[in-house]
């Protein structure tokens, strides 16, 4: 009688790990080219925004007044206007770009950012009764009015969007979001019309702008966009489990109703610290966390860190683009964002299926 014939030795590794790791090195590929762009992108639109305008100055120029400070025509336009600009440009076109993503993220809604569900209108509306009512003037006095109008407007888009159903969806955020932003905006355009005073000290900064905030006010912000980009850091990881819907996510151990709450606030001092410097800009929020999906895929920590690498090149380029285009004036970044939002806005509504949350 034979002997049975011998089993085989069980796999050393998973039989589903070769295949992983195949099908995540596409992804890995498009991370890196994704990355080596926006670092790319990024060092293009500092260079040209430091160097394009109404006077603009070569690249040799540009370099040698940033080694050293010579006391030049063109040292005063590079350190005094230029610099400030292009710093707060960064700043800003981060804190945008990272709120638009945290909204998307905690809304499961593609079609979200803080213009369209009213954020930046609510900072809006709450700066202008600010400088109506108490006389507030600049960034500095700007950005406590613009907290708590972004955080108000917040929980109104939610309530509004969840009253007599439950939980809100998608839809109802965007459209209580687009009617709140609506009714905002045109109480803060009937204030401003009646008194012309106050007109006068917001025209500028209601359509988007980075031209006008000094060093001393965009310091006086930063430390606020700074812990919500560190809020939103550390929110990225659990994010991840809400998107798969709130019953798996406390499954896997995530506590949703904290991981909400904390987006909330980050977005509220990055939507808000950012309109008080620069009046609010258009669909920077919406864009950029949609194209960065083409690169990183769903995974909201990569979406969160590209955000904050992409959007200020957006802005940057957006604002170096009003520079030349208007000159010897200017077109506010907020008209060129909104120009070039509007199209990419309409093309994401008539996708059959937008980039995955």
């Amino acid at each position: 009688m034979t002997p049975p014939p011998a089993r085989p030795a069980p796999p050393t590794t998973t039989p589903g790990a070769p295949i992983a790791a195949t099908a995540l090195r596409p992804l890995r590929r498009r991370r890196a080219l994704g990355l080596a762009v926006v670092l790319a992108g990024l060092v293009v639109t500092v260079a040209a925004s430091l160097a394009l305008g109404s006077n603009p100055l070569s690249p040799a120029e540009v370099w040698r007044v940033l080694r050293a400070d010579d006391g030049s025509e063109a040292a005063l336009i590079v350190w005094s206007l230029r610099v400030p600009r292009t710093v707060l440009g960064i700043l800003t076109g981060a804190a945008f770009g990272v709120a638009g993503a945290l909204i998307q993220a905690i809304t499961r809604n593609p079609l979200a950012d803080p213009g369209i569900l009213g954020v930046n209108a609510g900072a809006g509306f709450a700066v202008t009764v600010g400088v109506a009512a108490f006389g507030i003037s600049g960034a500095g006095g700007y950005v406590w009015f613009a907290f708590v109008g972004a955080a108000a407007a917040t929980l109104l888009v939610h309530v509004i969007g969840s009253a007599g159903r439950g939980l809100a969806s998608p839809v109802t955020l965007v459209l209580a979001g687009v009617a709140l932003g609506a009714v905002l905006g045109g109480f803060s355009t009937f204030l401003t019309l009646i008194d012309p005073d106050t007109f006068r000290s917001l025209r500028a900064w209601g359509v988007g702008s980075i031209a006008g905030a000094t060093h001393a006010e965009t310091l006086s912000v930063a430390p606020f966009l700074a812990v919500g980009l560190l809020l939103a850091v550390a929110i990225s990881g659990p994010l991840n489990s809400v998107a798969l819907g709130d019953d798996l996510a406390a499954s896997l151990g995530t506590h949703v109703v904290r991981t909400r709450a904390l987006g909330i606030v980050a977005v509220t001092l990055l939507a808000g610290g950012a309109t008080a410097l620069t009046g609010g800009i258009a669909f920077v929020g919406l864009m950029v966390p949609h194209v960065v999906r083409w690169f990183t895929g769903p995974d909201q920590r990569w979406i969160v860190a590209y955000s904050a690498l992409a959007a200020p090149v957006l802005v940057l380029a957006a604002d170096v683009t009003g520079r030349v285009v208007g000159r010897p004036g200017e077109v506010q970044v907020g008209i060129v964002t909104a120009v070039l939002g509007a199209p990419v806005l309409i093309a994401l509504v008539r996708r059959r299926k937008v980039s995955g949350l």
